[in-house]
């Protein structure tokens, strides 16, 4: 039986990595935006729709990884 509970320990740890790599993914998002608003100010406002997209999906992935770590704690 506590191999169950370690199997499931392991598999919401491997789950939750998302969530790391949702922030990951959320700092390259603002860094590239930031970077070709320093290259090109003018161009800026209209990027910004996109970086506001990227950061959603980037965040989105997130909250899936973190929902799926719950899941498998509290309910498998």
């Amino acid at each position: 039986m506590e191999s169950i509970e370690a199997a499931k320990l392991i598999g919401a740890g491997l789950a939750a990595i998302g969530v790391g790599v949702a922030a990951i993914g959320v700092g390259i998002v603002f860094g590239q935006f930031l970077n070709s608003a320093i290259r090109n100010p003018a161009a800026a406002d209209g990027q910004q729709g996109r970086l506001f997209i990227g950061f959603a999906a980037a965040e989105l992935l997130g909250l899936i990884a973190f929902t799926i770590a719950i899941l498998i704690l509290f309910v498998v």
